[in-house]
């Protein structure tokens, strides 16, 4: 027999209501391609780092199904981290999730583009596609990737008729500016898949793992983005159009 297929689990959280529709069990995945400079949970970077769980599809379900009567309602999310770095677990549990007749949401940044993570969308009722930045250079410096995979992952999702909520953090000095988030706006009108766009405000919470790991934080300067702000954005950019 081969070695099981098991998952490397940075954190779960049993009642979320920030990643899906409804009450949702959540899952936070290890490792992940890029680094964003606002990136919250640093401690995810580096998928041989240490993990409080190791489990295989079927364990993680066994878990999810003590909440089944919260989450009736809500489904599983599968994050991170880059989730799609364990592409293989990711879709054998959306399919053992099918299976029971839970909802399943996918948080992806879409960098990684081939025939095993699209595979995931066999079972995926929902993708959180995350833009970082329009604009390779500026995608670059936001998280060191040129973004054109998760463009690649909308035009797919398209094509396939997927649900999508698309993610941008509104950074200032980086991405907050009316002109390219307007140009983001405009950019997705074309897509009827895409049925929410979270205009997320950049905050500070993740800032103490960063002195914990010893790592520089590069945007300590950065003061969070004010509620006035992401209001009028969220109004003036709102979605959806009608």
């Amino acid at each position: 027999m081969g070695k099981p297929l098991l998952g490397r689990i940075h954190s779960l959280e049993s009642f979320g209501t920030v990643d899906g529709p409804g009450i949702r069990f959540v899952t936070f995945l290890q490792g992940c391609p890029l680094r964003c400079l606002y990136c919250h949970n640093p401690d995810t970077w580096c998928v041989e780092s240490e993990v409080k769980y190791e489990l295989t599809p079927q364990q993680l379900v066994e878990e999810v199904m003590r909440y089944r009567s919260f989450i009736a309602k809500g489904g599983v999310t599968l994050t991170g981290g880059e989730p799609l770095m364990q592409a293989d677990f990711c879709r054998e549990f959306f399919r053992l999730c099918h299976e029971e007749g839970i909802h399943t949401a996918l948080d992806t940044a879409g960098t990684i583009f081939n025939e095993k993570t699209l595979s995931v969308l066999d079972f995926t009722d929902l993708i959180m596609l995350d833009i970082k930045a329009l604009h390779p250079d500026l995608c670059r410096k936001v998280c060191g990737n040129d973004g054109r995979n998760a463009l690649r992952w909308l035009d797919e999702l398209e094509k396939r008729g997927k649900e999508v909520w698309i993610r941008h953090v509104v950074v200032p000095g980086l991405t907050d500016d009316d002109g390219l988030l307007e140009e983001l706006w405009e950019y997705l009108k074309p897509y009827k898949v895409v049925r929410k766009i979270e205009w997320l405000p950049y905050h500070t919470m993740g800032v103490f793992k960063y002195k914990d790991l010893g790592v520089e934080y590069l945007l300590d300067d950065v003061p969070p983005l004010s509620a006035e702000r992401i209001r009028y954005i969220r109004e003036k950019f709102r979605w959806p159009l009608c």
